[in-house]
């Protein structure tokens, strides 16, 4: 049912999107994405990844391809499928170009430790990395992080991408990276054990629906997996799907509100439910419980499916989506959750940082080439001009024939923005310390969502809303 692009047709450069981009094309003669909380499967970073290969303030900067001022050679770093993805695009720009560029894949924990001590220290660190939203703010404060603010206005390109991708890459009116993937939310479900159970998806509106269904399981199954560690990620695409802001624009606290109250509460009904498994994210034990179907739903984004193809591919055709629960009937029911970004780091010499930004361009602002990454591994391009493509509606074999791309362009269009700073990991170290004391029946949701409240302004200096 699937029909696979021709990636071919990638090597023929796609048209230059406006005037401003004959500038930067000049330079090489054509025109140059949970967030999981937890770590992926990838790499450890462990070989190949030490300063004599990331290193950029060395002689090996000045190894430019002939007079375009551009290097023969740059190192990218990614994480899980989106580093393999990125083999895609740097395959199809080698053929193109007079260069190498080498991706390394790591684990993701690894991969933002090495990346944030070889940044801190001014060595070391690659010329393209990937960037998570959520990090986008606290990284780039620390001025280590290039600007891409000429480049994306002379290419005439920021229009192109989902609006609400922007300000967590935007400090004081200047653009640090370019958007790849987003995450639009759905419940991914396996369609054999729905249909054992008498279980129908579209019988499931709101959460309370969700858990009425979730107890025709027998004891030895759950309906889903919130485990410890991961609640504040639960949190905020449920917040945010109320159009929550963890921060008024004014800049007070506002994570005790009637929303987040609202989510909290959700959360403990869930757990009281007991239709919920407590596995740690991304283990063995995890991957395992979703293959042979002990937890039969997990809510998460449109980049999961790129991680259950390539780790459990066994269960392909078993899977169906449906959009993720109101929190009350009538209720809006998209949101996103997580989504990734290229930057380029400021220590690499000039050469570096114009031949990592053409590729960037090349990877990023083509609609070719993030559908490609998007067929093969699942990445939600960020690229809103991708959503018209012809590919969106096509019947998935994955999903057993349901066009599941729709639904997510769909959820893409309707998620609200996010505000995050560079105060967010506050927020969320806060709200999983208190949703955590939550279940464990040590306070009430009104009690949890107070106290992270207060937890945060004090940590922050900023006042309660």
């Amino acid at each position: 049912m699937t029909n696979k692009p021709d990636y071919a047709r990638y090597g023929r450069r796609r048209l230059m999107k406006g005037a401003g981009l004959a500038g930067l094309a000049g330079l090489a003669g054509c025109i140059g994405t949970g967030d999981p909380e937890g770590g992926s499967n990838g790499g450890d970073g462990s070989e190949g990844s030490d300063g004599s290969n990331g290193s950029s303030s060395s002689d090996e900067d000045s190894n430019s391809d002939g007079g375009d001022n551009m290097a023969s050679e740059i190192d990218v770093w990614g994480w899980d499928v989106a580093a393999r993805a990125l083999t895609i695009t740097a395959e199809e720009y080698e053929s193109e170009n007079d260069a190498t560029v080498s991706v390394e894949e790591f684990g993701r924990s690894a991969m933002k430790d090495r990346l944030q001590t070889n940044l801190l220290s001014g060595s070391g660190a690659p010329a393209v990395s990937m960037l998570e939203s959520v990090d986008g703010p606290s990284l780039i404060d620390t001025g280590s992080v290039a600007s891409l603010t000429d480049e994306i206005e002379e290419a005439g390109i920021r229009e192109d991408f989902v609006s609400g991708k922007w300000e967590a890459l935007t400090v004081d009116g200047d653009i640090y990276a370019l958007p790849w993937d987003t995450g639009p939310t759905a419940v991914y479900y396996r369609r054999s054990v729905y249909d054992e159970h008498d279980i129908d998806p579209d019988s499931i509106e709101t959460w309370a629906d969700f858990i009425e269904e979730g107890q025709k399981l027998p004891d030895d199954q759950y309906m889903l997996n919130l485990p410890e560690g991961d609640l504040s990620g639960v949190w905020r695409y449920q917040f945010r799907q109320l159009s929550g802001e963890p921060f008024l624009e004014s800049g007070e606290v506002n994570i005790h509100n009637e929303k987040s109250l609202r989510v909290a509460r959700n959360i403990k009904e869930v757990y009281d439910a007991d239709i919920a498994a407590n596995i740690e994210g991304w283990t063995s034990a995890w991957f395992s419980a979703y293959g042979d179907a002990t937890i039969a739903s997990l809510p998460s984004a449109a980049w999961m499916e790129g991680t259950l193809r390539a780790e459990l591919p066994d269960t392909a055709g078993d899977w169906g989506v449906f959009k993720i629960p109101a929190l009350e009937s009538g209720g809006p029911r998209a949101s996103n959750w997580g989504g990734s970004n290229l930057m380029i780091a400021d220590q690499v010499s000039d050469e570096k940082k114009t031949r990592g930004w053409d590729y960037m361009e090349y990877s990023l602002a083509a609609e070719e080439m993030q559908l490609a990454m998007y067929d093969e591994y699942g990445l939600f391009p960020a690229l809103e001009t991708t959503y018209e493509d012809p590919v969106f509606d096509e019947e998935l074999d994955f999903y057993d024939g349901q066009p599941a791309r729709a639904l997510f362009a769909e959820v893409a269009r309707e998620a609200p923005g996010y505000r995050f700073t560079a105060d967010t990991p506050e927020v969320s170290q806060a709200i999983e310390t208190e949703l955590q004391r939550m279940i464990n029946g040590e306070q009430s949701p009104e009690e949890a969502v107070q106290a992270a409240a207060e937890t945060v302004a004090e940590n922050t200096d900023r006042d309660l809303a």
